[in-house]
């Protein structure tokens, strides 16, 4: 299945450690089997409400196809480690083929 991961990470880690962290979880997913692992860094940006005293977050995004299996164990290590400060996966259905582009086929 395809999913979409959206993460904020701590506004504090520096350069190096936001590269360090996005790398983690991207050799979670290739570990798990995870195929055509697609991030990216969207920089940082104000958060609408404050989490965890932060008023700004560190925002990446992965899009991968992988099983749901692999998704529990990255969810995991995102929540057990302390750069992350959210996240959240969804699944990714069928590309949607507009009518019009059907009947213009047939």
């Amino acid at each position: 299945m395809n999913y979409e991961t959206m993460y904020i990470l701590r506004p504090d880690l520096g350069d190096e450690l936001t590269d360090q962290a996005i790398a983690k979880y991207q050799a979670i997913l290739v570990e798990q089997g995870a195929i055509s692992v697609d991030t990216q860094h969207r920089g940082k940006r104000r958060l609408a409400y404050e989490i965890n005293r932060n008023r700004d977050g560190i925002y990446v995004q992965m899009n991968y196809t992988a099983a749901g299996n692999t998704v529990a164990v990255m969810e995991r290590a995102m929540r057990l480690g302390e750069d992350v400060i959210r996240y959240l996966t969804i699944k990714l259905g069928d590309v949607a083929v507009p009518e019009e582009a059907v009947a213009a086929e047939a």
